[in-house]
Parts: C-alpha cells; structure tokens; sequence
C-alpha cells in the first residue's frame, strides 16, 4: 500500500496533554500576569476568572466551591482522598490504571479496612449495581486508559448517605456531569481544553464541605491537602486564594481555553465536538476487520480517550505492532503519541477531546491503513 500524500494539519492525538484548541499560539498568553503575585489584585482577578468562567460552562451549582489545587487530576484526587475518606466504608470502583491507583492510596497508603473494590477489565466498567450508597464512592468517570465510561448518572443514589468522589479528567467539557449528584469531582487542565499541566480543579458539594467540618482523620495532612483549619472549612482557597503558587502563564493558558469553549458553543458545543470525532473512528472501525475497540459496548464507550484493538493479530504480536503503528504514525509526522497506555492491553488510544478537529482524524484514517498494512506484512513474512 502506498503512502497516504495528506497528513493532518495538526497530528497531536496524546491523550494528555491534549492538543491545544484550534488556532492557539504563545501569542494567548501576552496578557498573562507574569512576574506578579498570584495574591495581588491582578492575580488573583486572573484565578477567579477562571473558576468563574469554569463554572459557567459547566453549569456547576452555586452552592458547590470550585478551586485550583496543585498536582494536576492526581493531586485534587488525593487531597479529596486523604481529606474525607475515613468516616464511612468506602466502595472503590476501577476498571483502568487510574482507578487502579486510587485503590492503592486508599487501601495501601490510608490503610483503611472497610473496603471493598469493585473492578472489571478494561473495556468494561464496574457492576454500577452492586455499589453500596451507604458507604462512601470512589470511581472515575471516563477511563483514560481503557476507553470506557459510566453512560449516565442514574446509578448514583440521590439519598445517598455517602460521598459521591468522582475523577472526572478525562470526561469533563465532553461528557455531561449530573453535578447535583456528585459530591467531590477533579479534573486537570491538560485533557479536554488542551490547557497545559501541573494544576487541578476540586470541586465540592455542600455535603463534602459538612463532611470536612465534621470529621477529622486520624493520619498527618500534609500542607497542600489540608482544606480546613481549626476545624473550618477553608473558605478562602475556593475564593481565589489557592493553596500554593499557580503559574500565572498556566492561569492565562486556561483562561484562553474556556473562552474558545464559549466560543464553539459552550458545554454542548464541546460534547458535540467529541461526539463527532468518535464517530469517524465509529465509522472507520465499522469498514474494517483488523482493528475493533477495547471497549466493546457503544453505552459505555468513551468520546475522548478511544482505546483500539487490533483483531486479527496474535496475543503474542499485538505488542510489537502496537509499539511499531505508533512510531510509524510519528515518522511520518501523521499521529502522535497514540499507542495505548502501558498498563492497558496493546492497541492504539486515540484522543478525539473538543480541541482535535475531526478534518485531522479524517486525514490520520488512511495512515492506519498504510502503517497496519506496513505491520501485516512484516508478521507475514516472520
């Protein structure tokens, strides 16, 4: 098979950090209040825009509190981790890596004993069935790095006598949250929007603020953890006064990706973004035989992170091939960083978040083809 002649105008499929949104360049960021203080007025004018622009997109309620905490998705995941588990049994759900790591924090490095752990393989998710709302929920929205989601909010308990802790990085500005029935959420700015890393976003309900003021765990807190003091919750650090020193270029980047959301039609016009993108790899994989998706069932088939399989390959080669697309894919300058995360199953993941334009999966299709086409003969002269 001969070489594809077109390649995509933007060839960045990683699945964090996401492309940038379309028509970005450092030129964004001339406004960007570097070399001042983020607790001068400038600054923290900068970060409450952006939370407030956050929570008008998103449509997050007025009584929920929205900040920007360090360490990325895993450093909001933990502070609601360390900060809140304890008073209830808790039910971790994992079907990917991610989810796999919050049982680790929350079994081997809290300790706690009353757990139990609902897991499926990945493509799969948890029996949502067999969660227990009176204990405390722990699960992630959309897996990165399985290609399966939760389809909808309807399993979680509105009587619920537990929290609902959701990491949602990888599901937010794509998928539509039920916020009234999620107590804790965390994202990072490096997935859906494109922004750049190292800050998250925590966003908690009025029952994770009472359970904060009410309960206290028995382990030491470290400092960028801690969201009470002297027993009260920390208003100030949902208020623009953030834990520790954001970047102010970070803060701008961000504020620049929420306005290009606005822009394309704010939270449904971004779903429908990575709606479509799904759909021509949908329609992609309908036309062909040696490629399927990791997760099987369309109900619970994520729309940003999309996990591939390859069908016809042995178990034994799949490995290989996989490693050998995605630099095939990198040579040629047609995709980027899409073989499959290292924990999950070999295949390609391929991010089809609001900020890929679907004319650039369009033009990364025939590469596919070209780079299987590449890998099946080499396996047929082996």
């Amino acid at each position: 098979m001969t070489k594809p002649n077109m390649r995509p105008a933007r060839p960045d499929f990683s699945s964090g950090p996401c492309a940038k949104r379309p028509g970005w360049t450092p030129e964004v960021l001339k406004d960007a209040a570097t070399g001042r203080s983020h607790r001068s007025k400038l600054g923290k004018k900068k970060i409450v825009e952006a939370v407030d622009r956050t929570r008008a997109i998103l449509g997050i309620p007025a009584d929920h509190r929205i900040a920007i905490v360090p360490a990325s998705d895993t450093g909001a995941v933990e502070m609601a981790l360390w900060s809140l588990l304890g008073a209830r049994p808790v039910d971790m759900l994992t079907w990917e890596s991610f989810g796999e790591g919050w049982v680790t924090d929350v079994v081997k490095q809290l300790k706690l004993k009353d757990t139990r752990t609902l897991k499926a393989p990945y493509g799969q998710i948890a029996d949502l069935k067999a969660v227990d709302w009176t204990h405390d929920v722990v699960f992630t929205w959309n897996g990165t790095t399985s290609g399966a989601k939760v389809p909808n909010g309807d399993w979680i308990a509105d009587n619920r006598e537990g929290l609902a802790i959701c990491d949602a990085t990888s599901a937010v500005f794509a998928m539509d949250l039920p916020w009234a029935k999620l107590d804790v959420v965390t994202w990072s700015w490096q997935k859906v929007m494109g922004g750049e890393g190292a800050h998250g976003m925590l966003v908690l309900s009025p029952r994770a603020i009472q359970r904060l003021e009410s309960y206290s765990p028995p382990w030491p807190m470290p400092k960028i953890f801690r969201l009470t003091s002297g027993g009260k919750f920390s208003e100030a650090i949902f208020k623009g006064d953030t834990i520790n020193t954001p970047s102010m270029l970070c803060v701008e980047d961000a504020i620049d990706g929420l306005k290009w959301g606005e822009s394309v039609g704010g939270l449904k016009g971004l779903m429908a973004r990575s709606e479509a993108n799904l759909g021509v790899l949908e329609k992609f994989v309908a036309q062909r035989d040696w490629i399927g998706f990791l997760a099987t069932d369309k109900a619970v088939r994520s729309n940003t992170s999309v996990c591939l399989v390859f069908t016809k390959l042995p178990a034994d080669k799949q490995a290989a091939a996989a490693k050998k697309m995605a630099d095939l894919l990198e040579t040629e300058k047609a995709g980027y960083d899409v073989g499959s995360y290292r924990d999950a199953p070999p295949g390609l993941r391929i991010w089809c978040g609001a900020t890929v334009e679907k004319s650039d999966l369009e033009a990364l299709l025939p590469w596919l083809d070209w780079a299987y086409s590449e890998i099946e003969a080499e396996h047929g002269k082996a």
